[in-house]
This record gives C-alpha cells, sequence and structure tokens, in this order.
C-alpha cells in the first residue's frame, strides 16, 4: 500500500469517525503503539458507528479507561464520543458530512472551525484527517509553513513573561 497516496472519501459515516479517532489517539503518542492496539480501539468504539458511539455513557468509559486492550486516556476516550455526537448532529450520511467539510470554506478557515467544533483536533491533526477522507489540502510543506495563530500567541506570550522577569531580576541570559 502507498502510504503517500491521499484515500478516497469514507463510503460510510463510520469512516469520518474511525479517521478522526485515529488523528485523536494519534496525538502525542507514537503511530506504532496506535496501529498495534487499533483492531481493539475499533472494536471498543463499536466499529465507530457514530450513533452508537454517541450513546456510549461515563460507565463505558470508565470500562475502556480500564482495558488494557485500548490506549487507556480518558480525555481521548471522551473525546471520541463527544466527537461521535457532533458527526451525527452534522448529518447521518457520507454525503451530508462530506457536504458539511466542503461547505466550510477553504482549507485554513475549514481546518479553524474543524478544531472548534471536535475536540482533539489540533492543527497537524485537523490536516491529516482531512487528507485521510479525501479532501484537497495544500501540499505538507505549504501548510506547516503557514504562521499558525496558536504559534504567534505563544511566542508573544513568551516575550512578554521574560519582559516581566527582567523587569524583577535584570535581563534573563540569552533573551537579548
Amino acid at each position: 500500500m502507498d502510504h503517500h497516496k491521499q484515500p478516497k472519501p469514507p463510503r460510510e459515516l463510520s469512516g469520518y469517525l474511525e479517521s478522526m479517532t485515529r488523528v485523536v489517539f494519534s496525538s502525542g503518542l507514537n503511530w506504532r503503539v496506535v496501529e498495534a492496539k487499533w483492531p481493539a480501539i475499533r472494536q471498543a468504539f463499536r466499529d465507530f458507528e457514530p450513533e452508537r458511539v454517541a450513546r456510549m455513557t461515563p460507565r463505558d468509559v470508565d470500562r475502556l479507561a480500564g482495558d488494557s486492550r485500548v490506549i487507556r486516556n480518558v480525555p481521548k476516550i471522551e473525546a471520541t464520543v463527544l466527537n461521535a455526537k457532533e458527526v451525527v448532529a452534522i448529518g447521518k450520511t457520507p454525503d451530508k458530512f462530506r457536504g458539511y467539510l466542503r461547505s466550510l470554506g477553504p482549507v485554513p478557515e475549514a481546518a479553524a472551525v474543524l478544531r472548534r467544533r471536535f475536540r482533539y483536533l489540533g492543527d497537524h491533526g485537523t490536516y491529516y484527517f482531512l487528507w485521510s477522507v479525501g479532501e484537497k489540502v495544500p501540499p505538507w510543506d505549504e501548510w506547516s509553513r503557514r504562521p499558525s495563530k496558536p504559534a504567534v500567541r505563544r511566542k508573544s506570550k513568551t516575550r512578554h513573561q521574560i519582559a516581566r522577569v527582567q523587569q524583577k531580576t535584570g535581563p534573563v541570559k540569552g533573551s537579548e
């Protein structure tokens, strides 16, 4: 299988939720860990049928958090359930979900909307999700070079913090 060839859009709504959940669970982890546990994750999340996942209860989340066959990260498990609820709210067919994605406008704006609406989707994850469900995205090198607002905010916050420290203690070595 060519891992660089863009996949086609999912034929089932579950394909969208599965792609999104793969991004959620991959965040901060080695992809090999996620791949090794993926069959159990798929089973635990009821083959990613959005309506079934959306009905999962806090008891189900607790059960999964104790299951060593899956990645036992409670915020990611909860995010998957909440994301399933959002997928169901958008539409009960893959065509409606695909239409929703395409209605969001150009990729940078669409990515921003998706990051706000769905849990645990960051900048890189949103790009990969869109790519993995067959949406047109710019080449990765273009996407990764664009300034992201969170990075700009972090940078200015860091400068602000350095300025406060310098006011109290004098110049910080290496900040000049």
